[in-house]
């Protein structure tokens, strides 16, 4: 059974810092490609930013030069360092791992930026 488990959310100021993690269970971590969407209320699920397994990374242009994706197959895990965050920003974060036949979605985890 394949399981992918987001932590790490929460409210937090604007200009403030989160790291989000995604953990992998059930799947060979290092054959996906990883990536964080977000979707905030009335809008459309959206790319944050993606790692494949070449070590490429890529940021929608609204997150590039605050935030971080990186992954570390030894413990199949993801993460997503937010910096300078704004209230656009806030959003329920989920983490996918697409690869193979299937793609596998997290539960998602809410940040909320907010004075």
């Amino acid at each position: 059974q394949v399981q992918l488990v987001e932590s790490g959310g929460g409210l937090v100021q604007p200009g403030g810092s989160l790291r989000l993690s995604c953990t992998a269970s059930g799947i060979i971590f290092s054959f996906y490609a990883m990536a964080w969407y977000r979707q905030a209320p009335g809008k459309q699920r959206e790319l944050v930013a993606s790692s494949v397994i070449s070590g490429f990374t890529n940021y929608a242009d609204s997150v590039k030069g605050r935030f971080t994706i990186s992954r570390d197959n030894a413990k199949s895990t993801v993460y997503l360092e937010m910096n300078s965050l704004k209230p656009e920003d806030t959003a329920v974060y989920y983490c996918q791992a697409a690869g193979g036949a299937h793609d596998y979605w997290g539960q998602g985890t809410q940040v909320t930026v907010s004075s």
